[in-house]
């Protein structure tokens, strides 16, 4: 028993690993500021919801160690973003991004790269044109687009996970469909247990697609959702009144519009300010990728079906097997 007042000797390995415990863990994010340059942060969770102001329960979506579902969420200055791997603060300024150094994350930061400089940028001569793919002709593309700075970043967004869920369900293609006319030709034990790891894959991804597709599609449902994600048009309303002056004002800083959205649509980007109701170029930027997903979640549910018919036709093919058998037993227990 321990006195008062009386020291106790305790093992150095314990009191460190007691101190980790109670010390914040930082976390690797890259910084994409609104000229598409980037800067790797290490930081805690403390400092993140103070550089973005939001709460715990907004930051504690991104954390990997949690399953959390596909999320997109409008806060008063920020969109927290949660998409498979893609796990990213936006706001109207720059963009955060977890795990840069990951595989699948790495394509997403030069993407941001390419596409974050605002038009006044590229029109000064400020990027370079060998930084673009697509030379001249993409440069221009860019300087056509007229949109804010959190929509363009959104875009990158939704476009990779679109297209690396179109890719995983186009593997997964590749390598059902020959399995499943394998498994017709003949049924065996190595063909059926192929078959039912791909119908496991192929549920775990339609699972993955389907949260997806169920969020866009709740957000274009809901009109104030898709109005919580003007940060740039909230931004310009709190710093200045509503008038004639301000909207023209707020579209000439106004950086680049989505590729998604065609050039009549752009011109009405200049009423944004003045309608804080309008939502049409976002709705327009998010039915273009719902519609993507959408189709990729149809390719499985063929997928699927085929799968199901595959298993109807396997099991005539056996029950037709069983009734052979129990034919020939009974003419022989007949003869005998």
């Amino acid at each position: 028993m321990v006195r008062d007042g009386e020291v106790v000797q305790v093992d150095p390995g314990v009191e460190v690993v007691a101190k980790k415990k109670t010390q914040t863990v930082a976390r690797s994010w890259i910084l994409m500021d609104c000229t598409g340059e980037g800067e790797v942060l290490d930081v805690d969770k403390y400092a993140i919801m103070h550089r973005v102001h939001i709460h715990a329960r907004d930051l504690r979506i991104l954390d990997p160690l949690l399953s959390y579902p596909s999320t997109i969420l409008g806060r008063e200055k920020a969109i927290v973003l949660n998409l498979e791997h893609i796990k990213a603060i936006i706001t109207a300024e720059e963009v955060l991004l977890r795990d840069p150094t990951d595989e699948n994350v790495i394509p997403v930061v030069e993407e941001l790269h390419r596409r974050l400089p605002p038009v006044n940028v590229i029109r000064q001569g400020q990027v370079n044109i060998k930084e673009y793919p697509g030379g001249q002709n993409d440069m221009e593309a860019s300087v056509e687009d007229e949109s804010p700075f959190e929509f363009r970043a959104l875009e990158v967004a939704l476009e990779a996970i679109c297209s690396f869920l179109a890719a995983r369900t186009t593997e997964l293609e590749s390598a059902a469909y020959p399995a499943l006319d394998d498994l017709t030709s003949k049924i065996s034990s190595r063909n059926l247990d192929r078959v039912r790891k791909l119908k496991s894959a192929m549920t775990r991804l339609t699972a993955r697609v389907q949260k997806v597709r169920d969020e866009l599609e709740q957000l274009l449902d809901d009109d104030d959702d898709m109005a919580d994600l003007y940060l740039s048009r909230k931004l310009a309303g709190a710093s200045s009144p509503v008038s004639g002056s301000g909207a023209a004002n707020w579209f000439s800083a106004s950086p680049t519009i989505g590729s998604k959205i065609s050039r009549a649509s752009r011109a009405s980007v200049a009423t944004l300010f003045v309608d804080e109701n309008d939502v049409e170029e976002l709705e327009m930027l998010l039915e273009a990728y719902f519609m993507q997903i959408d189709g990729t979640f149809n390719r499985l549910t063929t997928l699927r079906e085929y799968i199901d018919d595959t298993e109807d036709y396997i099991n005539i093919q056996l029950d037709n097997h069983r009734n052979q058998l129990i034919q020939e037993l009974v003419v022989l227990f007949c003869f005998y």
